[in-house]
């Protein structure tokens, strides 16, 4: 069955990367995990809110042992670029010292989160600091950064389903739409 466009507003969104692709995407990101972490147990940390769907379905794969957290931080509002400035929203519970982290964010673009909370999470003196994002946008990185596990590389258009939203909506959509620029 072909996937419609979604409208919203005077917005018009097309399918991107099924749901099926996502799935099958994640098999291969929790084994790779799992064969990296073998014998270990590291903390998931999700990066609330656009991770909570990415993440629920990784950690269901996933051949090993491990723990949860969750945070939140800010830089988009509800705007469609990000302003730049990350706010804390919510801390982490879990006590990092000497643990294996692994971060987990449903897109990276600018890289200036991934670079806030590896710095945040580093002052705790982990064991070790990786980071897994469902989304990577190509060429938008305005600071050096390094995903470890990527799903999938996509272009610089504003995404939506899967855990991203547009104003907080359509995070409970199972597949991935882009904006279509007119």
């Amino acid at each position: 069955m072909k996937k419609q466009n979604i409208l919203i507003d005077d917005l018009e969104f097309e399918p991107l990367i099924s749901h099926e692709q996502i799935q099958g995407r994640i098999s291969e990101l929790a084994d790779q995990i799992s064969r990296d972490y073998k014998g270990k147990v590291p903390i998931f940390v999700g990066v609330l809110n656009g991770a909570i769907l990415f993440m629920s379905d990784l950690i269901r794969k996933l051949q090993i042992e491990c723990e949860i957290d969750f945070i939140k931080i800010s830089s988009y509002g509800d705007k469609r670029v990000s302003s730049g400035a990350i706010t804390m929203i919510k801390d982490f519970s879990a006590d990092l010292h000497d643990r294996d982290i692994i971060v987990v964010e449903d897109i990276v673009d600018s890289g200036l989160s991934v670079s806030y909370l590896k710095k945040r999470i580093e002052s705790m003196k982990p064991s070790s600091v990786k980071f897994v994002s469902l989304l990577v946008k190509k060429d938008c990185a305005v600071v050096p950064l390094t995903v470890d596990y990527i799903g999938f590389e996509i272009e610089n258009k504003f995404v939506i389903g899967y855990g991203l939203d547009i104003a907080q909506k359509k995070r409970n959509l199972s597949a991935i739409y882009q904006i279509i620029e007119k």
